[in-house]
C-alpha cells in the first residue's frame, strides 16, 4: 500500500530500541511492525508517549505512520517511536523545531543498563562480605 508513495523518515533510539519511522500523508493510522498500535501497546500511557510529538505539533489525523522496531522492551520502544517520529515531523517542516525541542522529543535518552564488572555479581553489587 505504501511501497511507492513519498514519505518522511526517521530513526529513534532509547536504551536498546531502535525505531524506524516512516511518515506518510493520510488519515492518523499509526502501524508498528505490521500491527496496529491498540494491539502492539497494550498500556495507555505507551500509546500517548508515541502520539505526544504529534499531540505537540497539532498534526494528529494528518499523516499515516508506519514503524519497525526492534529492541529493548515496550517503554523503551515506544520512547524510541517518539524520538523517531520527531525526527521525521522535523523533515516535514522545520518550523516544528522549536516546539519539538522544547517538549524534548529531539533528545536522545542516552540512560542505558550498566555492563556487570568481572569481580561483582551485577553492575555494581559485590558479593556479600564474611568476617570470618
Amino acid at each position: 500500500m505504501y511501497d511507492s508513495k513519498p514519505f518522511f523518515y526517521g530513526t529513534g533510539r532509547r536504551k536498546s530500541s531502535v525505531a524506524r519511522v516512516r511518515v506518510y500523508n493520510g488519515t492518523g493510522q499509526i502501524t508498528i511492525n505490521d500491527r496496529d498500535i491498540d494491539d502492539y501497546f497494550g498500556l495507555e500511557t505507551l500509546k500517548l508517549i508515541v502520539r505526544q510529538p504529534l499531540a505537540e505539533t497539532n498534526t494528529e489525523g494528518k499523516f499515516d505512520i508506519v514503524c519497525r522496531v526492534a529492541g529493548g522492551g515496550v517503554t523503551g520502544q515506544a520512547g524510541a517511536i517518539r524520538h523517531g517520529l520527531s525526527r521525521a515531523l522535523l523533515q516535514y517542516d522545520a518550523e516544528l523545531r522549536p516546539a519539538l525541542k522544547k517538549a524534548g522529543f529531539l533528545t536522545r535518552d542516552p540512560r542505558m543498563k550498566e555492563r556487570k564488572k568481572y569481580g561483582l555479581k551485577g553492575a555494581r553489587r559485590a558479593p556479600q562480605f564474611s568476617k570470618r
